[in-house]
């Protein structure tokens, strides 16, 4: 099971619909963004019997880089001993699942390019996931649940060329192609809030909540399904709002938080949605004001991450 590839690249996600719910079996409208991440397999003048791996950010400056003995993943000089033993779990978790994954091989340098900022929440972990497991031939949901978890929506987005549908059924993905450019795009913008979630943490607090309340999560998701349809569905801006505010107020009652546009943007003209673990990374912000107009808003609010549909989400050619 040896690839012939030196080089595999993987896309970055957005939820745009069923955050949380995802992990009870609603149907989520994710979307796979432009950005990404790639892998590059180099073999050159290196010690070849070791590993020799490289990540590099958007600008294309090293921020972490480490040595692992094939035997066991056994990492050393690295940079970040926290990365490290994160990277190597996810090595063995690989050879694990192909016991010939990087035996009796020649050693590459791994380099593992982002094309966004790590602290954008666009999928630095999942896309690792899916890279590391096209190279060992194994299957990306398999790797990711034995890993970092989740629903795995994240890594159905890193290998998909357009948006999707998805859903867990007895715990196993099922992805549906889709088309969601809507007739009202150019009035969808994507906000950075400039706060890092851990979508693990999110996930823990969401399972507490559904358990101390005993809220009916079968229930709920399949309200949430049904909104997920009507997002695809939608042919005029007034009908997304609505749906948003629908969509956010579940949410926003199930896991007890208050919306993005209650905390940060009371006065604005438009809607905003919260997408992933509420509280940070992106949200949706819509719009039928001149873009400028729009942006000048979140800019003087300090917001300065601003991106149109067009120029983020990524479309099937």
């Amino acid at each position: 099971m040896k690839s012939n590839s030196n080089s595999f690249h993987a896309h970055g996600k957005l939820l745009l619909t069923a955050e949380y719910f995802v992990l009870d079996g609603a149907l989520a409208l994710a979307l796979p963004v432009q950005l990404g991440q790639s892998l590059d397999l180099r073999f050159a003048n290196d010690d070849l019997r070791l590993l020799h791996w490289r990540s590099l950010d958007e600008k294309g400056e090293c921020w972490f880089e480490a040595k692992f003995d094939p035997e066991n993943f056994a990492p050393s000089e690295a940079t970040d001993p926290a990365v490290a033993e994160r990277l190597q779990k996810i090595l063995q978790e690989a050879r694990n699942l192909n016991p010939t994954f990087l035996l009796d091989c020649q050693l590459p340098t791994a380099n593992c390019q982002l094309e966004f900022p790590r602290l954008w929440g666009l999928g630095t972990s999942s896309t690792l996931i899916y890279l590391v497991a096209k190279w060992a031939e194994v299957d990306p949901f398999e790797l990711s649940a034995r890993t970092f978890g989740g629903s795995g929506y994240d890594v159905a987005c890193a290998g998909a060329d357009g948006p999707i549908l998805y859903r867990l059924e007895n715990e196993k993905p099922q992805v549906e192609v889709c088309d969601f450019h809507p007739p009202f795009h150019n009035c969808l913008h994507f906000i950075y809030l400039g706060q890092k979630q851990d979508s693990r943490e999110g996930i823990r607090n969401y399972r507490l909540r559904i358990a101390d309340c005993g809220l009916q999560a079968a229930e709920t998701a399949s309200k949430i399904s049904q909104l997920t349809r009507q997002f695809l569905a939608a042919q005029t801006l007034p009908e997304f709002d609505d749906l948003i505010r629908q969509h956010e107020e579940l949410v926003a009652e199930t896991i007890g938080l208050p919306r993005a546009k209650s905390l940060f943007f009371n006065d604005f003209w438009g809607e905003v949605k919260s997408l992933g673990a509420w509280g940070g990374d992106f949200v949706l912000a819509t719009s039928d004001r001149p873009v400028e107009e729009t942006r000048r808003y979140f800019n003087e609010k300090g917001y300065e991450v601003f991106l149109p549909f067009d120029d983020l989400i990524l479309q099937r050619k």
